[in-house]
């Protein structure tokens, strides 16, 4: 016989009724089946209303005919696929079991209170609808049924609306059902039957345990629960999109995992299952053939870990103080305190120390555990012995699940390295001996969080990064033309995701958690009303939509954003810029700065600062990590006036060279911008800088590359034109160094501790004689690395390469996910 467990969603319409029976009759053409039935969806819920309606002495009227508007469609429906059910008489046993709920109910209200068994019995007569009905259903087509009544089978124990199964008292019971090899068996689940004789119940959503149990007292084959999902998985896929569907678990994961709240199971529901070695099928009733998950005694050694299941709910206890250590008994005292008190403990850690106990209960649970704690200990407390009670609210419990962590080292160091990374605060720490599951407290609202994070350092290969760009135009919007274009090579060859969850310019920030389309970006911030973007509304975002690996990619050149990166790192994001303003700050603002990405863990990347797209400062920091120093640095650090000086020397104007190197997007919105040598000085600080040299801004002797009585003009066209002025000149100096065998370069050098940069004549003998036409060289001389420098050259301008440099730094935080 196999035993087949129908949840409420899978009998909650007509339709889904029918599917039930087919499931049925299919397997009755292979094996004996018998049907356990939950109440139809929402029902069990209104009976408990209408109970709640009676002893407060209310008209229940209006609840009878919410009830009829679930019972009477099903029954309609399937009437009109089975026709005979009509002259079977379905209705009257419908209106039969109304009737009953009714009287008993008139009768709660005359005493105002209602007896457990009498709850008991309304609180399952969805079940008993459910049976009656599909009775009829299957009778109509031909099917030949028996019911058997669970009260007389099951024999209950405790709580009437609590009740627990004697598995040896049912076996005894069951033994003495005639029942015939061709009937389709058909029991109500949720209820038992006392040694009265009188209905209880085994505990809300206990039809998978009546299912186990009947299972186990009718020595059936296999006990099928059929739910709305396809099996077990990894962890809540509404939760994580790429949970893994398990092909196999042992009974002892799927305790664990049910225990610590896996959706899928009712925690009791393993255990008579378990006992009798009887193999569980998790299927989907909208996917019968889907082949679901084995729960048996074997567990699927190629998956180490099983899943991640979290408890929410839940508050953490501490019991400390002097008194504590080397006291005998003290443990004992307090977890039979707590149990007379009928306080279930989730989880409990002692301190090595014996400083301290920690334990987990339910925070329902609270009042009367720091009662009977608080009784138990009072001369202690008095004493001060003991100090007061800690108890800490809004908690969860979060488990990593499987069998095979005891053969896989480096579990609970992976589990802790991904809830680090998302920022999450482990509050205490359980392990069994068996090594089958690891638990970490955390704080309630991180649970999500924790989730994904944990699962993609379990589970998944595919890493998801969530950019907040804020800047669209050159660089930002290059910046998202170049992750559409690469969105599928990134997916295919580095399994890694680029979503861009949030994209804002100067004048309005649109969001979408699940991410918005880079093609759509620039025209709907073009027709969007939404408000500008904010520190508050970024926060909000990270927050409301649990990301966690959000970075914010900052496009922009604004002094003000750069000086927020610290606000934006505490709200969790990692920041990523070709903005050199935050690198070239007050010196006491940059040691702030990366302050505070040491105390948040988070990363501040700017490559795109100095090269664009050329790995400069990584280069310089391995270097430097690797025992290397500075002895002195030469560069040619602008792409745009090398771009220019290129043109020039081949015998362009130098207004005119400018002036194509605007129009090809080279320059800054005002080449006067370039041309100043500002844009020189703060990349030759940042590298000043990352060597340990103690400078500010002010400290770098600049000179411009053109007369600084021609950079005038408030806008492009007005300094082209001033420009012009200074062509002659310009067009002589190049002519001087070609006579003399040289050619003009605007450097950038550190020496002696000092930075200078200057338009220079160099001979074909300097690293930078040949560097023109848009490139950047950058010549380190190093303990390391001389006579001979290490040159580091390749093209610096324009918003391709400093958009690659960008989405560079960008990927390079996967390498920081990964190591969770």
């Amino acid at each position: 016989m196999r035993i087949m467990k129908f949840g409420g969603t899978s009998v909650a319409n007509a339709e889904r009724f029918a599917t039930v029976a087919w499931i049925a009759r299919d397997t009755m053409g292979r094996t004996q089946a018998a049907l356990v039935l939950s109440a139809p969806a929402g029902v069990t819920n209104l009976l408990v209303a209408m109970v709640d309606e009676a002893v407060a002495g209310r008209d229940i009227a209006p609840r009878v005919q919410q009830l009829r508007a679930i019972i009477d469609p099903i029954v309609t429906g399937l009437a009109e696929r089975a026709p005979g059910m009509v002259t079977d008489g379905v209705g009257q046993a419908v209106n039969a079991i109304i009737l009953a709920i009714e009287s008993r109910l008139r009768g709660v209200a005359l005493l105002g209170e209602c007896p457990p068994h009498v709850a008991a019995f309304v609180e399952s007569r969805g079940e008993a609808l459910s049976i009656a009905i599909m009775d009829s259903f299957l009778r109509a087509q031909g099917v030949r049924t028996r019911i058997i009544d669970p009260v007389r089978i099951l024999a209950a124990e405790g709580d009437p609306l609590e009740s627990s199964v004697n598995l040896d008292a049912s076996r005894e019971r069951y033994s003495r059902e005639a029942i015939p090899s061709d009937c389709l068996v058909l029991m109500s689940g949720f209820v038992g039957g006392d040694a009265a004789g009188r209905t209880v119940l085994l505990g809300r959503n206990g039809s998978d345990y009546s299912a186990a149990c009947l299972a186990a007292v009718a020595g059936a084959e296999c006990c099928e629960i059929w739910t709305d999902v396809d099996g077990v998985y990894s962890c809540d896929p509404r939760i994580v999109s790429d949970a893994v569907l398990l092909s196999r678990v042992s009974y002892k994961e799927a305790m664990e995992l049910s225990y610590f709240g896996a959706k899928v199971l009712h925690p009791r529901t393993i255990a008579p299952i378990a006992r009798y070695h009887i193999p569980c099928l998790i299927k989907n009733t909208a996917n019968p053939t889907a082949p679901g998950t084995l729960i048996s005694s074997e567990t699927d050694p190629e998956v180490a870990i099983k899943g991640i299941s979290d408890l929410k709910g839940i508050s953490l206890v501490n019991v400390s103080g002097p008194g504590m250590k080397g006291m005998v008994g003290m443990a004992g005292r307090l977890f039979t305190a707590v149990s007379r008190a009928q306080i279930s403990i989730v989880l409990i850690t002692q301190s090595s120390s014996e400083y301290s106990i920690t334990f987990c209960i339910h925070s329902s649970d609270v009042p009367r555990a720091r009662d009977a704690i608080s009784g138990e200990f009072a001369l202690e407390l008095a004493a001060g012995k003991l100090d007061p009670l800690e108890i800490t609210g809004n908690c969860a419990i979060i488990s990593v699940v499987g069998d095979g962590m005891k053969t896989m080292c480096g579990t609970s160091g992976r589990f802790f390295r991904a809830l680090a990374q998302a920022n999450i605060n482990v509050r205490a720490i359980a392990q069994g001996s068996s090594e089958r599951s690891i638990s970490a407290v955390i704080p309630d609202h991180k649970v999500t969080e924790a989730i994904s994070v944990c699962h993609m350092a379990f589970f998944s290969a595919r890493q998801v990064i969530d950019i907040i760009l804020v800047g669209t135009g050159g660089i930002g919007g290059t910046l998202v033309a170049q992750i559409a274009s690469q969105a599928t090579d990134l997916m295919d060859n580095l399994e890694v995701e680029l979503r861009i969850v949030a994209a804002g310019n100067s004048r309005h920030f649109i969001t979408n958690p699940s991410g918005l389309d880079p093609r759509q970006i620039l025209p709907m911030l073009e027709s969007s009303d939404e408000p500008p973007f904010s520190l508050e509304r970024v926060r909000r975002l990270v927050t409301d939509s649990h990301l966690i690996n959000p970075v914010l990619v900052d496009c922009t050149s604004s002094e003000e954003m750069a000086s927020s990166y610290p606000e934006f790192m505490r709200a969790g994001l990692h920041v990523v810029t070709p903005n050199k303003k935050a690198n070239t700050l007050s010196r006491a603002y940059y040691r702030e700065l990366r302050r505070v990405c040491r105390e948040t863990r988070r990363k501040f990347l700017y490559e795109a600062n100095v090269g664009a797209g050329l790995p400069v400062i990584n280069t310089l920091k391995n270097l430097l990590a690797a025992g290397d120093r500075l002895i002195s640095f030469t560069g040619v650090m602008s792409g745009t006036i090398s771009f220019i000086l290129g043109l020039v020397e081949d015998g362009m104007p130098l207004s005119e060279a400018t002036r194509v190197a605007y129009e090809k997007g080279l320059t800054e919105p005002n080449p006067r911008d370039d041309l100043d040598g500002m844009d020189v000085a703060r990349k030759l600080l940042i590298l000043a800088r990352e060597v340990g040299l103690p400078m500010e801004l002010s400290d770098v002797r600049v000179e411009s590359a053109v007369d600084p009585a021609l950079l005038r003009g408030s806008s492009a066209q007005e300094f082209l034109e001033a420009l012009r002025a200074g062509d002659e000149a310009f067009a002589g100096r190049v002519a001087r160094a070609r006579a003399e065998g040289k050619v003009l370069r605007y450097v950038g050098t550190i020496e002696d501790g000092r930075c200078r940069c200057a338009l220079e004549a160099v001979g074909p003998e300097h690293p930078l004689y040949r560097v023109r036409g848009g490139e950047n060289a950058f010549a380190f001389t190093t303990a390391y690395y001389q006579p001979i420098p290490l040159v580091i050259r390749g093209y610096g301008a324009g918003t391709k390469v400093t958009a690659a440099g960008v989405l560079s730094d960008v990927l390079r935080l996967q390498n920081w996910t990964r190591e969770g």
